[in-house]
């Protein structure tokens, strides 16, 4: 035995210890407070064991592996890393059990553990994967609120605003012990409203933290605060007087809560500025700066109220004090070229518009317009004319290195700052200009950057809000150094000699301007490196050139004692004149509450990896820690223990474990046939494994008993859901835009014949033209004319969206990117009729102007540009979507006219499983209609489930389809994931070279008035109009293998996903069993299997009732009953329902969301709809049929 490294031995009760700690501890158990001594030590003296269990078993080993190591070692060992909160070491024992434990998916508390120390990082897509894989394998996790909350803030800083709030409405109806409380999960769902603009929801949400005098003082100040900056912001709620004096007393309220909150102050300066009250707010920003340390938006609002009292040198030093806080602050550039340009100084003016365009949002049109006419202008003047004109202010050159004068920071204390009686009315606007600086904002839901550095507890440490902060920043670019000035300066110096002393100086300046032009450029170059370095140490994904590591914002940790980030929804500053355009900074968003240096006596109740969420809890060592390949690093559990035993240095390459590796599939992962069930071993009985061979009873009988302790099961086996992988070998690039597959009718024999279902059924999309005019379809009922004179005031959905080229989508900048924004209103069919007709007019107005050579620059020229770097200036336009066209009594004639389409085609057909759902599915297996003028566009996306549909255009103009098969949805979902999107939820268009780089076909075609489109399976689609033309669409179930298993799967992958299957498969395929006889055997083999497994979780769900001691109420289903879902978590409740009465509503619960509601049961009514005889003889009688196929009639 060595001396120096004595053998560690564990006592039965220490082991015993050790045995109960797992990754559910975290932010529970806390190992650094005194109190817990005891615990660390054992903690502490468990990792040197297994560390020390590690070495002996590869000493052992011949071949210098971890071969002879059980994997549960490494995954206690990462749990006891995690609690102590080694991130790194404990991510290495993590993935080493990872790649030892073939079924590591089964172990929910490591998949937990993995998801935190994700989230610690930031790696928000592999901490979102494996908290999603926690739930599905597991849905009663103890810990489930716990991963709803980190869900919800994963959600909310990549601004998928419904899906936190979801996560967090989840997390409020959990009882189970959490680390926020219920006022700070209540306070995001609040915030949550706001930010999505539903002002009197988001109102009544804060104001019912008026009214309790228990609630926590720091929830309570910020919910006051949000309040009182909602009443200053939102139009909604009531007239302007009434409003600002509501603010001013919310304000004020928060302020008696938390005095020492300086954004807080800030805001109250905002109200009071826009009262005219130029001495309070004055007060309030300068509360705001002694309290919270100098922010941008402090100063330039400072700025502002300098500049409406005409003292623009103040006014300089206040903006230049912001944009030297917060470089891309563009709301500073902006006011500050605003003040340069009144003190006509055009020069510096452009300068600053320049930089205020410097953020990855982009400017809206207004300041564009601003830079193009200054760029007109200087173009215009002569550079002598503008050198030589005496100035007001200094240069932005100079200003930027002048000292801050002491009045400018002793204003406080020296009376109010004289009126200017030019100055009338509100010193800022009422509504702010909404703007999205993440690092710089103040407004609510925001933190304000701080300089690096300098964050810090204002209880530790006095502010130092006067000191300007210029030291880590670089000076703003000069004036951009144009073409036509390098050919001047080129002209003088090659005729140095012959000039004259006018002309010597104005080389002399033009010279001066070109060094210091290329030194910005220089200096720019330099940083970029240095971002573009950092980015490759913080992109953990793997994926080159995409930054996966979003770089958190620089906010206190205090603000997440509220734990509300927020993207901000406000403007900070107050720019006068331009509304400026708000920025998206995709890392992440900003808190809500603003108390950015206060600290709470109910912070340290919170998990570190809360409190420092886009915060302060990532560094660059950290990264460069974990990616080092040093052995001192220690970053690799397992390299570090063999390092002792070898020096060859290629073993330990091998166990290297990089943080960037994405979670990897196992080898049981890649069958599709395994899906999911996390079971607690410890809790089950030993059972024989089930058969679809054995009977109804024999399956009941083999599973009661199972589920006392409450089990779900997947309808799909073991296994996580996962997409596809990329189909290999890829095909060649001139294979990459393969022929749409068409086919051209003649007689309605054609359509009805059975070889046109068959080839429909095996191709992934078919244009079949001709088939109006074959079957006499009079498509006239579905023209706009018919429609308004059938049901004028029907509703329908507006989307307004950019006109932009079927294959090109661009933001208002001109950047390309996949993003697919649309706003969303309602009208009727008669109004929406009126606008079809005048667009189509406009479009003819335009069409004869220009052809008598008539260009009107307007905004319905959708190719003209303004503003620098080609921004583009679209046409809005107006879709309309989702026209329901279920109801007979209205629409009769026209679904009567359906019914001349072959069966596999119709709305209702036995050959369509949608038509044995046996209740309504709005726009699944009921026809509507959308109405389009040319650019309106459906995004990409795959039909509900995966099911096929039917498209059929009605005219007069065409539409462009773009297809991709089903076996590439998962690339598409990955490059959704890279560019911030939910592939479910979330709106894109892909750009087409994105596709052809990863190697996925397109399929592109035209459809014609009177062309039917056939979406097959899980084909991955998207539309846009080319002219004027209406459509309609339905779904349609195929009664075969492919289309059921697709449906199942993507049933099962929504359950990962926690969206929402509108196809209840679990009711549909007991009514398959009912209805159809089935001849396919892989057919008739897969719904038996969903069948034998939704017995037995009938089985188990009635086990566990009978376990919390509660009876079971018979109430049989009515005539098209719809089928039901979790009020919670929207997953299909079948038979076995959970209800509970909330707000004079029943509500229905699945047991998992029950369980987590009262683990008792309380308040639970449960009841079920079928008699397990029943669904036994239903089960039994269904059997493989020798029935063939015949063509549909």
């Amino acid at each position: 035995m060595n001396p120096d490294n004595p053998e560690i031995s564990l006592s039965d009760e220490e082991r015993i210890q050790l045995n109960e700690f797992d990754s559910r501890d975290f932010g529970f158990v806390k190992l650094n407070l005194p109190e817990e001594a005891t615990k660390r030590t054992v903690v502490e003296k468990g990792i040197k064991y297994y560390e020390q269990l590690i070495r002996q078993k590869i000493k052992k080993g011949t071949d210098t592996t971890e071969s002879d190591v059980d994997p549960n070692v490494y995954c206690s060992l990462g749990h006891l890393l995690l609690l102590l909160e080694q991130y790194p070491k404990a991510l290495s024992a993590y993935q080493r059990f990872y790649h030892l434990q073939p079924d590591h998916w089964k172990n929910a508390s490591f998949l937990y553990g993995l998801g935190l120390v994700y989230f610690h990082f930031n790696v928000f897509h592999l901490a979102t994967r494996a908290f999603q894989q926690v739930l599905y394998t597991d849905p009663g996790f103890s810990r489930a609120n716990e991963i709803r909350i980190r869900l919800g803030l994963m959600c909310k800083t990549s601004t998928d605003y419904e899906v936190s709030l979801k996560h967090f409405k989840q997390a409020l109806t959990d009882s189970s012990p959490c680390s926020l409380s219920k006022a700070q999960i209540q306070l995001h769902i609040a915030h949550l409203l706001e930010v999505q603009g539903k002002i009197k929801q988001a109102k009544e949400a804060y104001e019912q933290f008026i009214a309790p005098e228990d609630l926590d003082k720091s929830v309570k100040a910020t919910a006051l605060k949000q309040l009182g900056w909602l009443y200053h912001t939102s139009d909604q709620l009531g007239d302007k007087k009434s409003r600002e004096a509501s603010a001013v007393l919310y304000l004020n309220k928060s302020l008696e809560c938390d005095p020492t909150n300086g954004q807080t102050w800030y805001l109250l300066g905002r109200c009071f500025s826009a009262l005219g009250k130029v001495h309070d707010a004055f007060v309030s920003y300068r509360n705001s700066i002694d309290k919270s340390e100098a922010s941008a938006d402090t100063w330039c609002s400072i700025g502002v109220l300098y500049q409406q009292q005409n003292q623009p040198m103040d006014a300089l030093q206040a903006y230049i004090c912001a944009v030297q806080l917060d470089k891309s602050h563009t709301a500073a550039w902006t006011d500050l070229g605003i003040l340069y340009e009144t003190c006509n100084q055009p020069k510096d003016a452009y300068t600053c518009y320049i930089n205020g365009t410097r953020n990855k949002g982009g400017v809206n049109s207004a300041l564009a317009s601003k830079i193009k006419f200054l760029q007109q202008h200087l173009d215009s003047v002569p550079i002598q004319h503008l050198q030589n004109r005496p100035k007001t202010l200094p240069s932005i050159e100079e200003a930027w290195t002048l000292p801050i004068p002491a009045e400018l920071t002793s204003r406080q204390g020296a009376g109010p700052i004289t009126q200017h009686p030019l100055a009338k009315g509100p010193m800022m606007p009422a509504q702010p200009p909404q703007s999205n600086m993440p690092q710089s904002s103040l407004s609510p839901g925001s933190q304000g950057l701080m300089p690096p550095g300098q964050m810090f507890d204002d209880k530790k440490k006095k502010p130092q809000a006067r000191k300007r902060p210029h030291d880590d920043f670089h000076p703003p670019s000069p004036v951009t150094f144009t073409n036509e000035q390098m050919q001047l300066l080129q002209n003088l110096q090659q005729n140095r000699m012959s000039l004259d002393p006018t002309q010597l100086n104005l080389l002399h300046q033009l010279h001066t301007q070109y060094q210091l032009f290329k030194a910005y450029q220089m200096k720019i170059q330099q940083l970029n490196q240095q971002d573009n370095n950092s980015s490759k140490v913080a992109a953990l994904s793997g994926e080159p050139g995409t930054q996966r590591f979003p770089k958190p914002n620089i906010s206190g940790g205090r603000d997440m004692l509220n734990g509300v980030p927020s993207v901000n929804q406000h403007s900070s500053s107050d720019t006068q004149g331009i509304n400026v355009t708000s920025r998206s900074h995709t890392s992440s968003g900003t808190s809500l509450s603003s108390s950015s240096v206060h600290t709470s006596s109910t912070d340290s109740d919170l998990p570190k990896d809360i409190q420092n969420f886009v915060s302060e809890h990532l560094h660059d060592s950290d990264i460069s820690t974990m990616l080092s390949p040093k052995q001192a690093l220690a970053t690799s559990i397992a390299e570090d223990i063999l390092a002792q035993f070898t020096a060859e240095s290629s073993p330990s390459s091998k166990l290297h474990s990089k943080v960037s590796q994405e979670i990897p599939q196992s080898k049981e992962d890649n069958n599709c046939d395994n899906r999911t069930v996390a079971i607690p071993k410890e809790l089950l009985p030993p059972s024989c494994p089930l058969t679809i061979s054995m009977k109804a009873f024999e399956i009941l009988a083999a599973t009661k008993g199972q589920g006392k302790h409450g089990v779900t099961i997947s309808m799909m086996g073991d296994g996580i859901p996962r997409p596809p992988p990329s189909p290999f070998p890829p095909l060649p690039k001139d294979r990459l835009n393969p022929p749409t597959p068409s086919v051209y009718l003649d007689t309605k024999k054609d359509a009805f014949s059975l070889e046109l279902q068959q080839y429909c059924y095996s191709q992934p999309v078919v244009v079949i033209r001709g088939l109006a005019g074959a079957l006499k379809l009079d498509l006239g009922l579905f023209s706009t004319k018919s429609l308004v004179e059938a049901n004028a005031d029907h509703p329908v959905e507006v989307r307004t969206q950019r006109q932009q080229a079927p294959d090109e989508n661009r933001d208002t900048y001109g950047n390309r990117l996949w993003r697919c924004d649309s706003s969303r209103g309602l009208t009727s069919i008669a109004k929406y009729a009126q606008y079809q007709a005048s667009s189509f007019q406009e479009s003819l107005k335009e069409e004869h102007d220009k052809s008598k050579g008539i260009h009107r620059d307007s905004d319905s020229d959708s190719n003209s540009s303004t503003g620098p770097k080609g921004k583009k200036k679209f046409k809005y336009i107006k879709f309309g979507t989702n026209v329901d066209l279920s109801d007979e009594r209205k629409w009769k004639p026209q679904l009567q006219e359906l019914m001349k389409l072959p069966a596999f085609c119709r709305v209702v057909s036995a050959s369509n499983l949608l038509s044995h759902v046996g209740h309504t599915i709005l726009g699944m297996n009921t026809v509507q209609l959308y109405m389009k003028v040319p650019g309106s566009r459906t995004p990409g996306h795959q039909e509900n489930n995966n099911f096929g549909s039917i498209n059929i255009n009605i005219g007069p103009g065409d539409c462009e389809w773009f297809g991709v098969p089903d076996n590439y949805w998962g690339v598409i979902q990955n490059m959704c994931e890279r560019n911030n999107l939910n592939y479910l939820t979330g709106s894109w268009w892909p750009i087409l070279e994105d596709l052809y780089e990863e190697n996925v076909p397109v399929y592109r075609f035209i459809q014609k008035p009177g062309d039917l489109v056939w979406v097959g399976c899980g084909t991955v689609h998207w539309v846009q109009a080319v002219g004027w033309c209406n459509n309609i669409a339905w779904n349609v179930g195929p009664v075969n293998h492919k289309a059921y298993q697709m449906g199942i799967e993507r049933y099962e992958w929504n359950k990962l996903q926690n969206y929402k299957s509108i196809v209840p498969m679990q009711h549909l395929s007991w009514n398959i069993a009912r209805n159809l006889q089935i001849s396919e055997p892989t057919f008739f083999e897969l719904v038996k299997t969903v069948l034998m497994r939704s017995m037995k979780q009938i089985r188990l769900t009635m086990d566990f009732v009978e376990a919390m001691g509660k009876d079971i109420k018979w109430q049989g289903r009515s005539d098209n009953e719809a089928a039901h879902y979790c009020n919670n978590c929207d997953v299909e409740v079948f038979d076995v329902l959970f209800v509970m009465e909330q707000d004079r509503k029943y509500v229905v619960h699945c047991m998992d969301c029950g369980r987590k509601i009262s683990n008792i049961l309380e308040g639970f009514i449960i009841l079920n709809q079928y008699r397990l005889e029943e669904l036994c003889d239903v089960y039994d009688r269904f059997q493989l049929s020798c029935h063939l196929p015949t063509a549909s009639v």
